[in-house]
């Protein structure tokens, strides 16, 4: 014990509780109240030091978690600036390919400030303003050109417009994209100057950097010589563009050529597109040329959907319209399966006014209308809209709607275009016919024979010939005008005149025949227009009317169910056909002709009139009766009137017995 004293005296290890306690036991309450308080003091103290170091511990981890806090922002950040980064460059790459792409496919004409004497440029026609006068004589000509032909077709084309270059000072991003552009792309570069002349003044423009062309005047002609050097421009780098736009403005024999020099000596597309110019042209000046055009055309490209269309008008506008329904359908087919190879303007009008076309060929007016309607309403390509509003009012007067015909005449009016000549006469006088008008048939042959003459004096054809055609479509129906005002005379030697390759002509001397009652000619006559056109109904439904009048109700029905059979929206067929069924005794059958009839042609007076016969010889009095109504609101001949108010008595009067 004593050895345990002397170390812990000396500082050795400190006695255990135990010991503690035992020594405590020995000593005096005194000394063991004094150890007791200083090991609670030391007790406290080592508290106090455990609560410090846990508030230091405590401090410690905040500042780590803050600190891991920051660096975690830090490294967003910087994953934040390197994406920026990444994302300036991408969009760098970007547009440094886009205006590289741009430049490849640029095939603007630039015409760059010309070179002019300095009294010039102080009276203010500096160098760029006669640019900028090119500039506007070039977009006003090509505004001009009408054509269906696609800007892809073109080897050298404006497809992305004209403008005039304006010098930049320093480098600039222009500057790089016109460098780029005249390294890749299809720039075409006007360059030139103006100078004075010992006569008066001169311009020379160059298309780039090719030999100069050069017009001359004096100086009071400034704006003609601009318009000449426009067109010298738009000649020498848009040659068939230029053809086109003489051709547009009655300068045809200018136009020629250039479409015969380009389709001798162009690229497959120009070769192509020329036949198709020269075609166009001819339909104004030679048309029994034009489809042969058409068909070189086809011999480059077996499947050009124009070529079949222009055809197919060229052929119907002679009387040929076996060959031109065929040609229609051909190329219609095609227009709808290929892109490409019309403009989308041209394409898309063209698609319904086709549609019109192939409708109303077969006699399905109705049908013609809903299609000529939508043309009409779409963006214009050659006048097929305007042409579509005239096949509107002349199919209304085809079926037998003779008051809607002459609304929708009013908005068709005869504008005095070339293109007009065409479509408007011979629609008009057709519709005419059909409303047995027989003094505005006249009236307008006259009216057209005027405009004819007048084109001829102004743009003087090529070949003769365009008046021989508008014979075939407008004499036909003045014939049978004179036949039906009894100038019996008259209307042979009008219609003698005509051909016989001609379908119209073929069934016009048919029906005067009829009208002469003379029934061995008329059947000559329609048994040879059927031949010339065995897929189209209307020579069918012509002969079975003249059998029906000649009392062959047998085989009138022939004839009428050999039209439906190409034809089958073609009312007049059916409508006739009930009347040979009553003819015959058979109102009960003649009821579906004239229902399927009124399906097509639901505002004919003298099919709801005949319609109603055949109930009442049914024996249904109150269907008639109702049938009479219509009949009585709608339009009808002066003998049709007659037979109405027959009808319209009581059964006890008469009617029917």
């Amino acid at each position: 014990m004593a050895e345990e004293r002397t170390e812990t005296e000396s500082g050795g290890t400190p006695p255990s509780a135990a010991a503690a306690f035992a020594a405590l036991a020995y000593a005096s309450r005194d000394k063991a109240d004094a150890f007791l308080d200083e090991q609670t003091r030391l007790a406290r103290e080592q508290a106090e030091v455990a609560r410090l170091q846990a508030d230091d511990l405590r401090r410690e981890d905040s500042l780590r978690h803050w600190s891991l806090r920051v660096r975690h922002v830090g490294d967003v950040v910087k994953v934040m600036f390197e994406v920026a980064l990444a994302l300036l460059v991408v969009a760098a790459v970007a547009s440094l390919a886009a205006i590289v792409w741009n430049a490849a496919h640029d095939d603007t004409l630039v015409i760059e400030a010309f070179s002019v004497p300095p009294d010039l440029a102080a009276r203010g026609l500096t160098g760029q303003a006669i640019a900028a006068q090119l500039q506007d004589q070039l977009g006003s000509m090509q505004n001009a050109t009408d054509s269906s032909r696609p800007e892809k077709s073109y080897a050298n084309s404006w497809d992305d417009g004209i403008k005039v270059v304006i010098p930049d000072t320093g480098i600039s991003i222009g500057d790089l994209y016109r460098t780029l552009a005249g390294w890749l792309g299809h720039q075409t570069h006007i360059t030139g100057e103006v100078y004075r002349t010992p006569s008066g003044i001169a311009i020379t423009a160059r298309s780039n950097g090719a030999g100069g062309f050069t017009v001359t005047g004096g100086e009071a002609q400034f704006a003609a010589l601009i318009q000449q050097s426009a067109e010298a421009i738009y000649h020498r780098t848009q040659p068939y563009r230029y053809a086109v736009y003489l051709a547009n403005n009655g300068q045809v024999p200018r136009a020629m050529p250039i479409y015969r020099d380009l389709a001798e000596n162009g690229d497959r597309d120009d070769r192509i597109w020329a036949h198709m110019g020269i075609s166009s042209a001819y339909e104004f000046s030679s048309p029994f040329e034009a489809p042969a055009e058409n068909r070189k055309a086809l011999a480059i490209d077996p499947d050009f959907a124009l070529a079949y269309q222009n055809i197919g008008n060229e052929e119907d506008s002679l009387g040929h319209p076996e060959p031109a329904l065929a040609a229609l359908r051909r190329g219609h087919a095609l227009l709808e399966s290929i892109h490409g190879q019309m403009s989308e303007r041209a394409r898309a009008i063209s698609l319904p006014s086709g549609d019109g076309n192939l409708a109303y060929m077969l006699g399905g007016c109705r049908d013609a209308i809903g299609q000529y309607a939508v043309a009409a309403a779409l963006p214009d390509y050659a006048l097929l809209a305007e042409d579509s509003r005239a096949q509107i009012a002349g199919c209304y007067d085809l079926l037998h709607d003779h008051a809607a015909a002459r609304e929708a005449w009013s908005d068709a009016p005869f504008l005095g275009t070339l293109y007009e000549l065409t479509y408007y006469y011979p629609a008009r006088i057709e519709s005419d016919a059909a409303a047995q008008d027989w003094s505005a048939v006249l009236a307008d042959r006259a009216a057209a024979q005027a405009a004819i003459a007048a084109f001829i004096a102004k743009v003087p054809p090529i070949k003769p010939g365009f008046d021989r055609e508008s014979a075939r479509q407008i004499e036909p129906f003045a014939a049978l005008a004179l036949a039906a005002r009894g100038d019996g005379a008259g209307a042979r030697a009008l219609i003698d005149a005509t051909p016989t390759d001609c379908y119209l002509c073929l069934r016009m001397r048919g029906r005067i025949a009829t009208l002469a009652r003379d029934w061995r000619s008329a059947t000559a006559w329609f048994a040879r227009a059927v031949h010339l056109a065995p897929s189209i109904p209307h020579a069918y439904s012509d002969w079975g009317a003249m059998l029906l009048a000649k009392g062959d109700t047998r085989g009138a029905i022939v004839q009428f169910a050999a039209a439906h059979d190409r034809g089958p929206h073609y009312a007049d067929p059916l409508e006739l056909w009930g009347e040979a069924l009553i003819a015959q005794n058979r109102s009960d059958l003649a009821l579906a002709k004239f229902q399927e009839a009124g399906a097509y042609a639901p505002h004919w007076g003298r099919l709801h009139l005949k319609w109603a016969e055949a109930l009442l010889w049914s024996g249904d009095h109150a269907g008639a009766q109702k049938l009479l109504a219509i009949a009585a609101g709608l339009e009808l001949t002066a003998p049709e009137r007659r037979e109405l108010a027959r009808m319209q008595r009581p059964m006890g009067e008469g009617a029917h017995a």
